[in-house]
């Protein structure tokens, strides 16, 4: 369909017959095998809602191997049927195949819970739920495979009485993400972290056990939001993944610019919304070059600034603004303002980077100046490589050379501030940073810090038993100083006064001293051993246990 109407329009000048030969010519990478989850249904329906309005449905089903319903509301003048039941407190989870619906069933002996899919059917589970009622039963914005929220306007009767008979058997879904839990910045030897995935989820498919992100495949629906909020790229996606979409990028511009066209503007837009795209083409400019993208919020702002470095003149983010679910809402609006603020603060235009209604299309005038000279090399790395190598030339490039800019406040940007007088340098931020941003010196006491690798998940700050780090939201503008190691602080080394290595820092020594010498375990001589090395500290507690046996008792 696209294709078709770019084809059509390919006469209208040269733009538009270079965007042609771009778009066909330019092959996209993507997994050619993805891995999949399967979904077993057997046909099995419940029906949620008022009596009445579902025993009237109840026979238009009858295709289905079974359909159990259950009142939420019972009512004198409905005909009695069979399989039904009645409960008001109600929990449906699950996906197609695997609805476990909780509820204390009307009738029973007891108050407690039954899973009501071994009352109705002797099985553990319903494989499709229709849910009549008003508010719905689950509350997520993107509900679960099989679960279909008719009564909130989510789904037509009609249609689904087509629909859900064909919903019987096996399929598979992609997998769309890739999980390395190694940098992932949620939580660390107990320190709670990042939460951004969980948080960008509409689908209720991530959530955390206290200590690590668990994702349910079977309730991903591939939004993609939690790889683009996650700041390390421990969630990644995987139909395509960014990296691939940002050499496609690359390779399209290259291409249109080879065959003769100029000033272009890419559109990102969801494949979903291909019809609409299709019907704003013929009212936009030429120069404006479509890019599909399995969901719009698959990309952030790495993306879109390698974009405009690949000689874009703008990138427009296009969709239906007032169908977006809230939480995509909040994720693109939070990449778009990190975006825009970047924008600004380098003195461009800041809908260099915007979303795109496609209601506005017939107003839209594209930017006849680049931002930059198109560069003639991809990007490599991570996407905070990418996104650091592009602003590092729109930075080389802006008239305006600021220092350090403020950023909004869930920005993964900034640096640490440690007051290091009270700083005994005991590395318990070292060993729960993500990123290796806190790092220590290695040949003597000492803490470096490497702001480009701050993330502000705030674990270091959470770690730290003095509490004397915090997090300094912001961007340094300068490379050099942004990617170099510094040292936040650093202090003399104690040395063992057995052997003589240095051990720890001698604040610390100095301070377990002072602590520790009203303790009856460290009275007399054992207070020496606290100046000794971990190695001599040993060989002293067991040479003191050869010559006096009961001294093992003060140990």
């Amino acid at each position: 369909m696209l294709k078709s109407t770019l084809e059509a329009l390919a006469t209208k000048d040269q733009h538009a017959t270079a965007r042609l030969a771009a778009v066909t010519g330019t092959v996209e990478l993507a997994n050619l095998i993805p891995p999949t989850v399967s979904y077993e249904s057997r046909g099995n329906l419940l029906i949620i809602g008022e009596q009445a309005t579902i025993t009237a449905l109840a026979n238009q089903f009858s295709a289905l191997n079974s359909v159990t319903l259950l009142a939420t509301e019972k009512s004198a003048t409905a005909e009695k049927v069979e399989n039904l039941f009645f409960s008001q407190a109600v929990s449906v989870k699950g996906y197609l195949g695997a609805f476990e619906v909780m509820c204390r069933v009307d009738g029973t002996i007891t108050d407690t819970q039954v899973n009501l899919a071994t009352v109705a059917l002797g099985r553990n589970s319903f494989d499709i739920v229709l849910d009549m009622t008003a508010e719905g039963v689950v509350d997520t914005e993107i509900p679960a495979p099989g679960y279909y929220a008719a009564g909130r306007g989510r789904a037509v009767v009609a249609d689904l009485v087509e629909e859900l008979p064909a919903m019987v058997g096996t399929f598979d879904k992609p997998k769309y993400f890739r999980l390395n839990p190694d940098i992932c910045a949620h939580s660390s030897r107990g320190v709670s972290g990042c939460d951004r995935c969980v948080d960008a989820c509409p689908a209720g498919a991530l959530t955390s056990n206290g200590h690590a992100i668990e994702i349910n495949p079977y309730l991903c629906q591939g939004v993609g939001t939690c790889a683009t909020a996650c700041p390390t790229e421990a969630i990644s996606y995987a139909l395509p993944d960014p990296d691939n979409t940002q050499h496609f990028v690359f390779r399209l511009l290259e291409r249109y610019q080879a065959e003769g066209g100029e000033k272009p503007t890419i559109l990102f837009y969801g494949n979903r919304d291909e019809q609409a795209v299709v019907n704003a083409l013929s009212t936009l400019p030429s120069t404006v070059i479509p890019v599909a993208l399995e969901e719009l919020a698959t990309v952030g702002v790495d993306t879109w600034f390698s974009a405009l470095a690949y000689g874009a003149h703008q990138v427009l983010l296009a969709t239906n603004t007032a169908y977006i679910p809230a939480t995509i809402d909040r994720v693109l609006a939070d990449e778009i303002s990190i975006a825009q603020a970047f924008l600004t603060e380098l003195g461009y235009d800041a809908d260099r980077i915007c979303l795109f209604d496609f209601a506005d299309a017939e107003n839209f005038t594209a930017y006849d100046a680049a931002l930059i000279p198109a560069e003639q090399t991809r990007f490599e790395g991570t996407k905070r490589d990418k996104l650091f190598a592009a602003l590092n030339l729109l930075t080389q490039a802006a008239e305006v050379k600021p220092t350090r800019s403020e950023l909004p406040a869930n920005a993964p940007f900034g640096s640490v501030e440690c007051q290091t007088q009270d700083c005994t340098l005991c590395m318990s931020c070292v060993s729960v940073c993500p990123t290796r941003a806190l790092h220590a010196i290695g040949d003597r006491p000492g803490l470096l810090f490497i702001e480009q690798d701050c993330v502000q998940c705030g674990m270091c700050e959470k770690a730290c038993p003095e509490k004397v780090i915090s997090m300094k939201p912001g961007f340094n503008w300068d490379a050099e100083s942004r990617t170099e190691a510094k040292v936040v602080h650093e202090e003399e080394a104690a040395c063992c006064t057995n052997c003589g290595k240095a051990f720890a820092p001698a604040s610390m020594v100095k301070m377990l001293t002072e602590k520790l010498q009203g303790h009856s375990q460290f009275q007399g001589e054992a207070i020496r051993r606290l100046s000794m090395c971990e190695d001599c500290r040993v060989r002293d507690i067991f040479a003191q246990m050869e010559s006096d046996p009961e001294s093992q008792l003060k140990v």
